[in-house]
């Protein structure tokens, strides 16, 4: 399962970036991981402003606005969801608490997407940091 990981994301490096690459990406990771991430998938795009776009980054299913908001991915044991940003990791310490997390990432079971209402959460102060460093930089 790792050397499907690593050739799912040399695949995808290749191809130009979009949310065709992502459907690529996704037609590659077996069930049920597939179904879980395409969950997950539905749960950002409906959290992220309409003007956020997906590609492949690092090999990785990625939502982009102002920057990198999140991104998420399959693995032999388990799935993942990456905010980007160790500081939500901390803000979100007890929501997180049930799932194992490492420096900017959380993990998830492969047939078990993260509670919807949380990615949301994520996702949305994901957006406002990367409005709140485009103002800053306006200044």
């Amino acid at each position: 399962m790792k050397r499907m990981a690593a050739s799912l994301r040399r695949a995808s490096a290749t191809n130009s970036s979009g949310a065709a690459d992502v459907e690529k990406y996704l037609a590659k990771v077996p069930q049920p991981a597939r179904t879980t991430l395409q969950k997950i998938r539905a749960v950002i795009r409906s959290a992220a402003p309409p003007e956020a776009t997906e590609a492949i980054s690092y090999g990785i299913p990625a939502f982009n606005y102002n920057g990198m908001l999140v991104a998420y991915a399959a693995f032999a044991n388990h799935c993942s969801f990456f905010p980007a940003s160790g500081e939500l990791l901390k803000e979100f310490a007890d929501e997180l608490r049930d799932y194992p997390c490492s420096k900017g990432t959380i993990r998830f079971a492969l047939d078990k997407p993260l509670p919807s209402a949380l990615v949301k959460k994520l996702v949305k102060a994901r957006v406002a940091k990367n409005k709140a460093k485009i103002n800053a930089k306006a200044r």
